[in-house]
């Protein structure tokens, strides 16, 4: 073996075990804004993957690259999920959220209408 690849092998492995402490060791509370950010590299990945499926270099980086975009698109949408999952779980009990927000008191009226009941127009300048 040459000495670049005993190197690159060493900095894989350091690399595995260096992301695997970080990962377990997150709290459960700071694991929605990194999945946010995991999201967003792997959203590069996908945009980096399209550009190496598509640049018809030769067979086999083809299909690479569409293994890569198919692994990277399934990691943004589990991502995705896995947020939404923790998000639900800071909802309060009632099941309303932030995106329905509940109509009470005078918010609830409906607004009076501009127009006179009558049906007469007021008279300007008279």
């Amino acid at each position: 073996m040459e000495i670049t690849t005993i190197t690159e092998l060493y900095v894989f492995v350091l690399a595995g075990f260096v992301g695997y402490q970080v990962i377990t060791r997150v709290p459960p509370l700071l694991h929605t804004p990194l999945m946010s950010a995991t999201n967003a590299i792997s959203a590069i990945s996908v945009v980096g993957a399209m550009v190496i499926a598509g640049a018809h270099y030769n067979r086999v980086s083809t299909i690479l690259g569409f293994i890569a975009v198919a692994s990277a698109t399934v990691n943004v949408v589990g991502g995705f999920l896995i947020t939404d999952r923790m998000l639900r779980m800071f909802r309060p009990a009632g099941g309303r959220g932030p995106e329905a927000p509940a109509t009470t008191g005078a918010a609830a009226q409906p607004a009076a209408s501009a127009t006179p009941a009558s049906g007469s127009t007021p008279s300007a300048g008279r």
